[in-house]
């Protein structure tokens, strides 16, 4: 019997319109959409400063969000990391929802969350209010960021995997860049209400096409004909075993069965975390890159300002936004071209990461350490372009240590950890470190410093020994691929590779 006459469906269907390409400048547009709204919120136009008094009294009204809900520092800072809250309770739980409900669709509920947390944003009275919006700005991502690294994964050619990804993760530099660009001319000319309200309007055709296009399947992840197929097939199996092993394993089967879906979806979560945190590979990288988000993160929120206040860049937005967007094109595509090249192995992906990252900070160090705009502005744009090539490596390294099944979690967690250890903290810290010194060059420095740690710690990974999972299914999810493989292809280009099975079948 094959698993086709299980599930009932007919392999003779048309395929699906949608290719890995457009795939691709889906999510990368909608990528980009996310990062222009974090570069916005920290643009000075949009950001604006706080009101201040000289010696005689005379006081000036403050700008942006900072002069009209008269934000210090430290508020200014927990406003930029607010979101980060949302992001981090809910990318656990759509991860863990992917193995239960379609991820597209879990994307398509996100940004619908999204679009409307942004508006919200735009309508905020008080600090508060838009503290709660920018928290649910982050709920409406983590769906989408723990999910479509995953699907561009899969979707890429083997040849070219990280540089698809790099492809994908190009668009946070450029994002945010785009975002001080977007944030200083809105907020300059109009109103920096207008900025949050126009990203709604960009991200809303998105979040409609999550529910009205075709729903796409992870590997690893079957759809629900695809679990009837696998429970009997397991009843076939049990009845050829031994008896005792299935005596216990229908007593835990039946306890799992009877259990609330809740708990059997914490039960199998718990499970899987244990996974990720014994393994020395997931750990050291993450590790790795909670140190570098820490200085990436107060960079894109803080180095406007800095650059304004250090070298007098009446344009630091058009500056920094310019710097950021081609550095960080050139660099992330670099980044995973360079891998392809060097073949992309684990192994490779640390010696990468730790060779640019290191290289890197040594370039931004020393243009913090200039008193020539020119010359900072050259050795920060070289900085950048190395430190920005660490983009498709580490986020290989974080799929391909994993089963395919466990990809949404470790994408998630990684996501979660570098933001609640990295720039949720480093954002306010940096506020109030600069509070207290009241030097943006010192301020700078140290925070750049943090770079040579991140470095340290992904060089250790070199010597791990690490393993490609991407192949390795197990017999928890072999059938399921399986069954999955019965299903219409839902990618084009995938259609003569599943017509293939199909017939084998």
């Amino acid at each position: 019997m094959t698993l086709t006459s299980i599930t009932g469906d007919s392999p003779s269907r048309h395929p699906s319109w949608f290719t890995p390409k457009k795939l691709l400048i889906l999510f990368c547009a909608i990528n980009l959409i996310n990062y222009v709204d974090r570069g916005a919120i920290a643009s000075n136009g949009v950001n604006g400063s706080i009101r201040t008094c000289d010696d005689k009294g005379i006081c000036s009204s403050g700008t942006g969000i900072q002069g009209d809900f008269n934000l210090n520092n430290f508020q200014d800072g927990i406003l930029s990391s607010a979101f980060m809250v949302g992001l981090l309770l809910a990318s656990p739980i759509f991860a863990s929802l992917a193995k239960s409900h379609n991820p597209f669709r879990l994307i398509g509920v996100g940004l619908s969350v999204w679009t409307f947390a942004a508006a919200g944003c735009g309508s905020s009275f008080d600090f508060w209010s838009i503290a709660i919006f920018r928290m649910l700005v982050g709920v409406g991502e983590a769906s989408f960021i723990s999910l479509a690294a995953p699907f561009i994964d899969d979707n890429a050619p083997a040849a070219q995997k990280t540089a698809w990804l790099a492809t994908f993760y190009m668009c946070i530099p450029t994002g945010v860049a785009l975002g001080y660009i977007y944030g200083g001319l809105v907020g300059n000319y109009f109103n920096w209400r207008y900025a949050f309200w126009g990203e709604a309007l960009l991200m809303l055709p998105f979040a409609v096409l999550g529910f009205a296009m075709k729903p796409l399947q992870l590997k690893g992840f079957g759809p629900d004909e695809s679990k009837k197929a696998l429970t009997s097939i397991e009843s076939v199996n049990e009845e050829d075993g031994n008896k005792d092993t299935r005596s216990q394993s229908s007593v835990k089967a039946s306890k799992l069965k009877s259990s609330p879906p809740f708990l059997r979806q914490l039960s199998q979560f718990s499970k899987d975390m244990k996974v990720l945190l014994v393994d020395k590979v997931y750990v050291i990288n993450v590790l790795g890159y909670i140190s570098y988000n820490f200085v990436i993160g107060a960079y894109s929120y803080w180095g406007p300002k800095a650059g304004y206040n250090i070298y007098h860049m009446s344009n630091a937005d058009m500056v920094f936004g310019g710097v950021t967007i081609v550095c960080g094109i050139l660099g992330t595509l670099a980044g995973g071209l360079i891998l392809d090249r060097m073949d992309a192995t684990i192994s490779n992906a640390f010696k990468l990461l730790s060779g640019a990252t290191f290289l890197g900070a040594i370039f931004c160090f020393s243009a913090f350490c200039l008193k020539s705009l020119y010359g900072f502005i050259f050795l920060f744009s070289v900085g950048e372009l190395l430190v920005f090539a660490t983009q498709a490596p580490v986020n290989y390294v974080c799929l391909h240590c994993v089963k395919p099944g466990m990809r949404p979690l470790s994408m998630a967690i990684s996501t979660v950890s570098i933001h609640i250890f990295g720039d949720v903290p480093s954002s306010p810290l940096v506020g109030v470190l600069q509070d207290h010194i009241n030097n943006w060059r010192a301020t700078a420095l140290i925070l750049t410093a943090v770079l040579f740690i991140a470095a340290g710690i992904w060089f250790i990974g070199i010597f791990l020994n690490s393993v490609d999972m991407y192949n390795d299914d197990g017999g928890e999810n072999q059938i399921c691929e399986n069954a999955n493989d019965s299903m219409e292809p839902l990618l084009e280009e995938n259609q003569a590779e599943m017509a293939g099975i199909l017939n084998e079948a």
